[in-house]
């Protein structure tokens, strides 16, 4: 196993490690990446990408009734809508 890194400096709060260290440690810095924490990659000191967690959406259907009162229908939903087309063929003003 390679000896730990010496610490690498923070960009806005995050690690930063440059290119070379993440070729190499590419493994390490996945795991760290997996437990919640960004890193970015620098080269000679320039921000240029940055590793970040992967926001997974949990697989499945939800369940019939998963959205009850989360959805809400007006009163007149299934009027008639006999006066749309005409409407939508009156000429808009300039």
């Amino acid at each position: 196993m390679a000896p730990p890194a010496q610490p690498s400096p923070k960009q806005g709060g995050l690690r930063q490690v440059n290119v070379h260290e993440a070729k190499t440690q590419l493994s390490r810095l996945l795991q760290e990446v997996e437990a919640g924490q960004a890193v970015v990659i620098a080269r000679a000191g320039v921000p240029i990408a940055q590793l970040v967690p992967l926001h997974r959406i949990a697989p499945g259907v939800a369940p019939p009734g998963a959205m009850r009162g989360e959805i809400t229908m007006a009163d007149d939903f299934d009027r008639p809508l006999d006066d749309l087309f005409t409407v939508l063929q009156t000429p808009m003003a300039p």
